[in-house]
């Protein structure tokens, strides 16, 4: 008798979908008012403003974290001086990748969005996904193949000892950003 519902369930869950995508859109196509004058920050109060995206650190920060983690995991390999040619070209895969200094011209953008209609808008975006995408699938397979190779220079030991660190967002053993990200078990 319950798998007899089961094709109504699916039926209503996507046409939820469609009214919450479609919804969606219409949001996104709605020109939007100006906005009042933003609130002035104090630097107290920066590090937690939605500005510093969720309260991520500054770089200097995240670099000391990183080398602080390397640090820790050469030491736990307890690497060979023959082995430091294969750890520099696998740290120096692993760094973040720098941050683009200009950042797009918004008030251009939303020029360029006002004159599309929303099919081309929609067109517009997944284009501009796509080219996230490829950027970040052509970081990861850099790093992963940088793993692999330097995972190929370490002893059976010191591969045990590298298959057991947690890994993070940057490949470095430790916790990851907030707990939940980039956090994979091995397997």
């Amino acid at each position: 008798m319950t798998s007899m519902f089961k094709p109504l369930k699916s039926v209503n869950t996507l046409l939820l979908a469609g009214i919450m995508a479609t919804a969606g859109l219409a949001a996104t196509a709605q020109t939007v008012a100006p906005a009042a004058p933003a609130e002035q920050v104090s630097p107290a109060k920066a590090g937690s403003a939605k500005g510093n995206r969720m309260g991520r650190h500054d770089p200097a920060k995240m670099q000391a974290r990183i080398a602080k983690r390397q640090a820790e995991l050469k030491a736990k390999l307890a690497l060979t001086p023959a082995q430091d040619g294969a750890w520099s070209a696998y740290t120096a895969a692993m760094q973040p990748p720098a941050r683009p200094t200009a950042r797009p011209d918004r008030a251009a953008m939303k020029a360029e969005f006002d004159k599309l209609t929303t099919p081309q808008r929609i067109d517009k975006m997944r284009e501009m996904r796509a080219q996230r995408m490829a950027a970040m699938n052509t970081a990861m397979d850099k790093r992963g193949d940088a793993t692999k190779s330097f995972y190929a220079a370490l002893s059976p030991e010191q591969q045990k000892t590298f298959d057991s660190q947690r890994m993070s967002r940057g490949g470095m053993g430790g916790k990851g950003h907030h707990g939940h990200h980039g956090q994979h078990p091995k397997g």
